[in-house]
């Protein structure tokens, strides 16, 4: 189950970068009031501009609130190209935290209507940063690339362009650009949205204790109900992933109390129920948020659950609707159905033709290898195996899958220590795949006496430097 969450670009983060967007293009409202008393309270547009403006997380009815609000204002000024920019990112917004593919097409008429109003070389950023956040949103992540180096050249002190660049060099496995993007951001702007990121980055480089720090100031310094639970959801993935499920079950369920229905909560809870082996709550859950938008990762993660469970009818229900579903950035989901659950050759091509793409991020090798392997190519797998866990990224899913490549290819030691340490990362990272990781470790046996000291050592975990 925990396949797809460790290895997916988080949408908490995409969402995070998208909204960086529009907090760029945001209108603030001012209501004319006249008399002596105080003004009324902010309605929900004017909730979400100030929001975005602030670099908030809006809330979803509040956000759609402020598109109704851009439509209606469009349709008496249609040569507004500011307002088309904001209604353009709203889209894109909408539409990455609800997985809804159906908002992009309508966020790039916004957009390009903009730059009809206002061309690119009159200085129009607010578009091109918005079709930035869109490539990225559909995971064209050379294209979102483009967008933003456009901007960042003609303003390099525009804080948005940052998150912006940073999902696009991480779609496209360039990670020292992707450092260097999130330095910027940190010269540029505070807030939680810079410490998101900050936690994002920090886990991905393997810091675990600096990853943590910065999800709580992010959560500290939320403005916002939908805010605070997305960085509680970055707390609660955290602990998850470093094999906590009680730490990470507070987290959701904290996140939960402040957005009800929060989907990426109620699928990290059934994840942290799941490990704790209270599986009728995780099924519960899983429903819960498949209730909700549908998520590639999701369809794939509840079905291992429902097939570690006996329930074949129910987990072949889930990976049809992932085959057969509208998805933009599901690849990675869909190769490792098929090396998993189908036909790993389709896997190959499919994968090799993101790699062609220049998706080259570690997520992308890490499902290129595995395919491979289950294809047959364990020889050719080893080396994306090796991209994917030399980057620093401590994913305990990843460790096994190189484990098991290498005990294909009869590498008994580096096997034995991979399967190991992809145990110690996190003993119930998959409720299908930790237990053949256990019983992979068990046919390889023990270790030998007189090993050398250095291949009876623990690895030591990645230190901030």
């Amino acid at each position: 189950m925990s396949a797809m969450k460790t290895q997916n670009v988080s949408r908490t983060v995409l969402a995070g970068g998208v909204g960086a967007v529009l907090a760029a293009t945001a209108l603030l409202y001012v209501p004319e009031f006249a008399g002596q008393g105080a003004p009324p309270p902010p309605g929900p547009a004017e909730r979400a501009a100030s929001a975005a403006h602030a670099g908030a997380q809006a809330a979803l009815p509040d956000l759609a609130a402020l598109i109704t609000d851009r439509e209606k204002w469009l349709r008496d000024h249609p040569d507004d190209e500011a307002s088309w920019a904001e209604l353009g990112a709203a889209y894109t917004e909408r539409g990455s935290r609800l997985g809804d593919v159906r908002d992009y097409p309508r966020a790039e008429r916004a957009l390009r209507r903009s730059l009809a109003e206002r061309p690119a070389a009159r200085g129009n950023l607010d578009a091109q940063l918005g079709l930035g956040a869109l490539a990225g949103a559909r995971g064209d992540w050379k294209t979102a690339r483009e967008w933003g180096e456009r901007v960042r050249k003609a303003d390099p002190r525009r804080w948005p362009v940052y998150p912006v660049l940073m999902d696009a060099y991480n779609g496209l496995g360039e990670y020292k650009a992707a450092q260097e993007a999130m330095e910027s951001l940190e010269e540029l702007h505070t807030g939680a949205v810079v410490r998101a990121r900050a936690a994002q980055t920090y886990r991905d480089r393997g810091w675990r204790e600096d990853a943590d720090a910065a999800a709580l100031d992010a959560a500290a310094l939320a403005e916002t109900d939908a805010e605070k639970a997305a960085a509680l959801a970055r707390l609660g993935d955290l602990a998850w992933e470093r094999g906590e499920p009680e730490e990470a079950l507070g987290r959701f369920g904290a996140a939960l109390r402040l957005v009800r229905d929060h989907g990426p909560s109620l699928a990290g809870r059934a994840r942290a129920l799941t490990a704790l082996g209270r599986t009728d709550e995780a099924v519960r859950d899983w429903r819960a948020a498949l209730a909700g938008p549908q998520l590639p990762e999701y369809l794939l993660e509840a079905g291992e659950l429902y097939e570690s469970l006996g329930l074949d009818g129910d987990a072949r229900a889930l990976y049809e609707r992932l085959r057969t579903g509208t998805w933009t950035d599901a690849e990675v989901a869909l190769g490792l159905l098929d090396a998993d659950h189908g036909d790993p050759a389709a896997a190959v091509v499919r994968m090799r033709a993101e790699w062609a793409r220049g998706h080259r991020s570690v997520r992308v090798a890490d499902a290129l290898g595995w395919a491979l392997h289950r294809s047959g190519a364990s020889k050719e797998a080893l080396g994306y195996a090796r991209t994917a866990t030399e980057e620093g990224l401590r994913s305990a899913l990843f460790t096994y899958h190189r484990g098991e490549i290498e005990r294909a290819l009869q590498q008994t030691g580096p096997a034995r220590r991979h399967l190991a340490e992809a145990l110690r990362i996190n003993p119930e990272f998959s409720p299908l795949h930790a237990r053949r990781a256990e019983g992979a470790l068990t046919a390889l046996g023990e270790l030998p006496d007189g090993l050398p000291a250095e291949l009876l050592s623990k690895p030591t975990p990645p230190r901030r430097s």
